[in-house]
């Protein structure tokens, strides 16, 4: 069974406009999202599913000058393109991980493909509601089949925008699983969508000076800090369909 994570970026943020090439020790904040997610032990393959907008070009260029594997699909259809990345690689299973989050945790990522495994599930997450992780270091996984279902059964543009909604509200169709931190720690907010919510991860990169951590190291720095949680705590995240 071959599990692929897919990495959604394009440059064309409303909120923070090219935020997955701002800089982050020196290298683009992208770079540290597929590293970090290839560190994975579940995880066979990274993809990066860019758009087919001129705008997201500099994500194809830095892909290459990187070695990475992209592709390029529909900007609005983002369950069209994440099919498009995992029947190119071949996926039996797809992890989806979201570009704005620098601070993903390889080891989280074992822990939610772990449980899609484990129990036979089509779909797994740490992000299901209640949610007790950050915002920020959110893992799905799922089957490539449960993927073909929805792309089938899902014809509303608004929830096919944001990839898996069709899942997560279809528990009569689907076997979900939920995975829960010991501590609710879901008051933090540690994506990147705002310039407030840059400086508080740039500052977590700058304190722990590689990219190497694990989120736990980020939550101790962050506690050493609580000024720091203030910078982004106003910032509303922009609903989806189905959260």
């Amino acid at each position: 069974m071959r599990t692929v994570a897919v990495i959604q970026a394009r440059t064309g943020s409303t909120r923070l406009p090219g935020k997955v090439l701002r800089p982050l020790l020196g290298e683009p904040l992208l770079s540290h999202v597929v590293r970090r997610t290839a560190r994975a032990a579940s995880v066979d393959h990274v993809v990066v599913a860019t758009t087919t907008l001129a705008g997201d070009q500099p994500i194809v260029d830095l892909g290459a000058a990187e070695g990475w594997s992209v592709v390029r699909g529909s900007e609005a259809d983002l369950l069209d393109r994440y099919l498009l990345a995992a029947r190119s690689e071949q996926a039996d299973r797809v992890v989806r991980i979201t570009s704005d989050c620098p601070l993903i945790d390889p080891d989280l990522i074992d822990d939610v493909v772990a449980a899609l495994v484990r129990d036979r599930a089509d779909y797994a997450s740490n992000s299901l509601e209640p949610r007790t992780y950050p915002r920020g270091l959110d893992v799905e996984a799922m089957t490539t089949a449960a993927l073909e279902a929805a792309d089938v059964r899902d014809l509303d543009p608004a929830s096919r925008e944001h990839a898996t909604p069709w899942l997560r509200t279809h528990p009569d169709e689907f076997r979900l699983v939920r995975v829960a931190a010991d501590v609710d720690r879901s008051e933090h907010r540690w994506t990147v969508d705002t310039p407030e919510d840059y400086e508080l991860v740039r500052r977590i990169y700058e304190a722990i000076g590689h990219d190497r951590f694990g989120w736990l190291e980020a939550l101790a720095v962050v506690e050493a800090h609580p000024d720091w949680s203030d910078l982004n705590r106003h910032v509303l995240q922009k609903p989806a369909p189905g959260s």
